[in-house]
């Protein structure tokens, strides 16, 4: 569990990751994300045509990977674990603690938004800076 900045505690296993960002697979079927190297919608329009690579490209491993793809917005973090530790054999423990670390990097960074059920996002101030 973890506090938002209104104090109320959110139980991560009732969240529903969604991503935010494009994302390709690469040879060996690990997904690799596409993440917007500027925000600034003055940068975007007049720098971002001129650069050859746009996005910084996050190469995920096989766990990260298999995780990434189950970010739908509408699947929560319980039933993601779940499937994860049915399909790499880990303790229920070590995929929670995995998964937690992982997708709160990556609402971090905004590339994953986490939902409560029946609201738009957790955190709303985080959209508008853009």
């Amino acid at each position: 569990m973890f506090k938002r900045k209104d104090k109320k505690e959110i139980n991560l296993l009732e969240l529903m990751p969604a991503q935010r960002v494009s994302w390709e697979t690469a040879e060996n079927g690990t997904v690799v994300v596409l993440i917007p190297k500027f925000h600034n919608e003055f940068l975007v329009r007049w720098l971002v045509p001129r650069l050859r690579y746009p996005f910084v490209r996050l190469k995920l491993d096989p766990l990260g990977s298999f995780v990434w793809k189950q970010c739908d917005g509408r699947t929560t973090v319980t039933v993601i674990a779940e499937r994860m530790q049915a399909e790499f054999g880990d303790s229920l423990q070590q995929v929670h603690n995995r998964i937690r670390s992982f997708l709160l990097m990556l609402e971090k960074t905004e590339v994953v938004d986490l939902h409560e059920r029946g609201t738009d996002t957790l955190h709303h101030e985080k959209s508008s800076k853009k």
